[in-house]
């Protein structure tokens, strides 16, 4: 996202992003936490990251953004961390997951890449 924006997404929209995380978990293909996120975004293997907005402090992940930016990575924010840590399986929350192995997910994530491009381009 091109100016950093939290954008208000349509329900079926970070839905589709679940649905990918879900299905990318099928083949072990996601990131769990600020620090493996961070690693997979830097390495440039991350292809979509999800951020809680209930972080706390939010300074764990306010670099997120920037770095996802700077590698042209697509991201976005849902509600709540424990609604991470229980579509990635984890067990207990979350503040950012990756998908690095979409799986039979890309589909999703093609179009969540060409939906932001869109809202980015739509506040320029």
């Amino acid at each position: 996202m091109s100016n950093l924006k939290k954008h208000k997404l349509p329900t079926e929209f970070i839905d589709a992003s679940y649905e990918a995380i879900r299905l990318a978990n099928e083949v072990t293909g996601i990131k769990k936490g600020t620090n493996e996120v961070t690693k997979a975004i830097e390495r440039g293997t991350a292809k979509l990251v999800l951020i809680a907005e209930d972080v706390d402090p939010p300074e764990v992940v306010a670099h997120l953004p920037h770095i996802c930016k700077d590698k042209n990575i697509p991201f976005l924010y849902v509600e709540t961390k424990e609604k991470l840590g229980e579509i990635s399986e984890l067990g207990v929350s979350a503040a950012t997951i990756c998908i690095i192995d979409s799986g039979e997910g890309q589909k999703f994530i093609n179009d969540i890449q060409k939906q932001l491009k869109t809202m980015d381009e739509a506040t320029i």
